[in-house]
């Protein structure tokens, strides 16, 4: 955890302000600031001399690869930087998108570096981290040595007496051997439960001044938010083709175990009916009426399937009509409400109606419940998905399960699956979606 100092969950619970000075994030944290005043040091002076290298030989042909080694360099710096941010720090940031060459051989590469905004904001975090990196290391060991010290001063206080000829810390003198120190019982005390509060406040100091590494690191040694959200709509459209490609093979096996068979069978009856009609009327007449039968039976199968692929209510009246129908065929009872003043857009409608079906499946198949209920209602720019019921609980986005599927369809165009789901019940799954009117 980034905001709070968590007590070990086994054995008396200590509080957390007394348990902080020992933990050990708050002694990663430090010996992060630590060796954050070499790192920079190293850094800072690598980036200042790949800059004054490199444009003092743009003169010469020499300057333009001297510097994009350069930066290539504070890549691989930045690198060091973000393991040791991980190590010690627990933030995890993505390395940045490598540079990529418009054509092949030694100038592309020169030129993709020299274009990276990344290269340029790895050579500026080397700049800007010297100065922080400088007062942070001061400061947090000034701090942190000065509590303990002042803590531990009943303890070391005999050396005053034995090497300086003075009886404790002087607090002010006159240089002819009159002044005032901490000698008294009172004194000590004071100066002890001083450093104490230093020692407790130490931890909060320490995690506020790494709060500013975390932001120089992510925000300058990471991806660029155009380059994360890049990545991340390649994968939402990864999802979003392989749940269209599941889809198709989905209505591509109901037509052809169902409604295709069901036709095959039926052509052949009536084939043979064809053939039985002049010579037995009546064995013809029963196998046209068996025959009229399957028809409906295909039909209706040919409906179930359009509906799967997009209900003809829901185009013509809405999500509140499409819903009602939909919870009409669910095997528990279900209560719908739909709290909405005008129609979203049709893919968003089509996404939450879906959801909806699906998660409905989930309450008939699986819940073991004796009701549900279905609330569909806007909230700012959001549409909200809640399906609840009385079953056993115990749902979850775990791989493999039909939840998990559902969550990355939803995340596919900016929703989010929550799943309230403790063993015994009840249950309540959320789904948000974006608002496009």
């Amino acid at each position: 955890m980034d905001t709070a100092y968590a007590a070990h969950p086994r054995g008396p619970r200590v509080p957390v302000w007394l348990s902080a000075p020992f933990s050990g994030r708050t002694w990663r944290e430090f010996l992060y600031l630590f060796l954050s005043l070499p790192m920079s040091v190293l850094m800072f002076v690598y980036a200042i001399t790949v800059i004054s290298l490199g444009a003092g030989l743009l003169v010469t042909f020499l300057g333009i690869p001297v510097l994009a080694g350069g930066l290539a360099g504070s890549r691989a710096l930045g690198g060091l930087e973000r393991a040791r941010a991980r190590a010690l720090l627990g933030l995890d940031v993505a390395d940045p998108e490598p540079a990529r060459a418009s054509k092949p051989g030694l100038m592309g590469w020169v030129g993709a570096v020299l274009k990276s905004g990344v290269s340029w904001r790895h050579l500026v975090y080397s700049v800007l981290h010297m100065p922080w990196a400088v007062f942070s290391f001061v400061f947090s060991v000034t701090f942190w040595s000065v509590g303990w010290g002042l803590l531990a001063y009943p303890l070391w206080r005999w050396t005053f007496l034995a090497y300086l000829d003075q009886p404790g810390i002087q607090m002010w003198g006159d240089g002819r051997g009159n002044g005032i120190y901490l000698d008294t019982p009172a004194d000590i005390g004071f100066t002890s439960g001083l450093g104490l509060l230093l020692v407790l406040a130490g931890p909060w100091v320490i995690h506020g001044l790494t709060q500013v590494d975390r932001v120089m690191v992510h925000g300058l040694l990471g991806p660029s938010s155009l380059a994360t959200r890049v990545s991340q709509l390649e994968s939402d459209r990864g999802v979003v083709v392989d749940t269209a490609a599941a889809d198709l093979r989905r209505i591509e096996r109901d037509l052809h175990d169902g409604a295709q068979a069901r036709l095959a069978a039926l052509a052949m009856d009536l084939g043979l009916a064809k053939e039985k009609l002049a010579e037995d009327p009546e064995a013809a007449a029963r196998m046209v009426d068996e025959a009229h039968g399957e028809v409906k039976i295909a039909l209706q199968e040919l409906r179930d399937l359009a509906r799967g692929i997009h209900p003809a209510i829901l185009t013509d009246r809405g999500l509140g009509p499409a819903l009602s129908a939909l919870s009409a065929r669910c095997t528990v009872p279900v209560t719908v409400t739909v709290d909405l003043d005008h129609r979203p857009a049709a893919a968003i409608e089509g996404i939450a109606y879906f959801t909806a079906s699906e998660l409905l499946q989930n309450v008939s198949r699986h819940a073991r419940a004796t009701s549900a209920t279905l609330d569909v209602w806007r909230t700012a720019d959001r549409l909200m998905v809640l399906v609840a019921d009385n079953g056993g609980g115990g749902a979850h986005t775990g791989s493999g399960t039909g939840l998990a599927g559902l969550a990355e369809r939803l995340d596919a165009v900016d929703g989010l699956l929550i799943v309230d789901s403790p063993v015994g019940g009840p249950t309540s799954i959320t789904a948000e979606l974006p608002w496009r009117g």
